[in-house]
């Protein structure tokens, strides 16, 4: 096994489908988070360098945060298709586009592994915080290769290494502590965190001039408990299964974050100052 392999015996149908159906369920409450990661939908957009006319797609789309702003940069005469295996998340994000002005934003529910679109359609593409969760990132990027033109652009972001993260590490390691480890582990969402990993596998499917940048941004939070909420929110598949768990076992895992957070103290609330990758490339 490789980092760009599931583990084995991982159910790939399951894996998805706890994607789907978690993703689509806080649909709302996911949009409303955007602020969350303000700052690095801005740094993928420089990577991207849309322009007026130009035809994108954005891949882990959800609820079209980052497909809104890339709508507002490629008008007039340009356009932008969100995808994501969420169909629910897609519609709350076609909802958004609406009231802001923006009602031909496009979008097609599809598995990032198997897109359903022609050869050469689009200009450039977006995967912002998704490639990790794929089971088969290579699949994926082939595939987002096949359907961008000659010459066209992939901009994308991914975690950063463990240490790196602890938006998400510090909650995971709770999780780690606590409660017995999975009998089939998921992909680590940290796998593609190290630079040269990342630009390996962009070679490896094919893309040219590489380029990877690390970018620093803070998320505050008031209390432990939006913190957690946000961590769930982030790691949805995981969190369906959290969900499951007896009320006693979810209620000893949030009183050991809150512990664990201490460390990220910062007035009345906590900051939590995390590295992830931004990458541009070219087929």
């Amino acid at each position: 096994m490789t980092r760009h392999t599931p583990p084995p015996g991982f159910d790939e149908r399951r894996f998805k489908a706890l994607e789907r159906s978690g993703f689509n369920r806080i649909a709302a409450r996911y949009a409303d988070g955007a602020w969350l990661r303000a700052s690095l939908q801005t740094a993928l957009l420089e990577a991207a360098a849309l322009a007026p006319g130009e035809h994108v797609l954005d891949l882990a789309a959800g609820p079209g945060l980052l497909a809104r702003d890339a709508a507002r940069q490629v008008l007039p005469g340009g356009w932008v298709l969100a995808s994501d295996i969420a169909e629910g998340m897609l519609a709350e994000g076609l909802r958004r586009a609406t009231d802001e002005g923006l009602p031909d934003l496009l979008a097609a529910a599809c598995d990032a592994e198997h897109l359903s679109f022609g050869d050469g359609r689009f200009d450039a593409a977006l995967i912002g915080l998704g490639l990790f969760i794929f089971p088969h990132p290579s699949k994926a990027l082939a595939e987002v290769r096949r359907v961008l033109r000659p010459g066209g652009r992939l901009a994308l972001s991914v975690w950063g290494a463990r240490e790196m993260v602890p938006l998400i590490s510090r909650a995971q390691d709770c999780i780690a502590r606590l409660l017995p480890a999975p009998k089939v582990p998921r992909p680590s969402v940290f796998r593609l965190g190290e630079p040269e990993v990342l630009t390996a596998l962009l070679a490896e499917a094919g893309f040219g001039d590489v380029q990877i940048t690390p970018h620093v941004f803070s998320c505050r939070f008031d209390g432990a408990q939006a913190y957690w909420q946000a961590f769930l929110d982030l790691a949805r598949g995981a969190a369906e299964a959290l969900a499951r768990l007896p009320e006693a076992t979810q209620a000893a895992l949030r009183a050991a974050v809150a512990d664990d957070i201490e460390a990220h103290r910062d007035g009345q609330g906590f900051c939590f100052e995390s590295t992830v990758l931004i990458a541009s490339a070219q087929r």
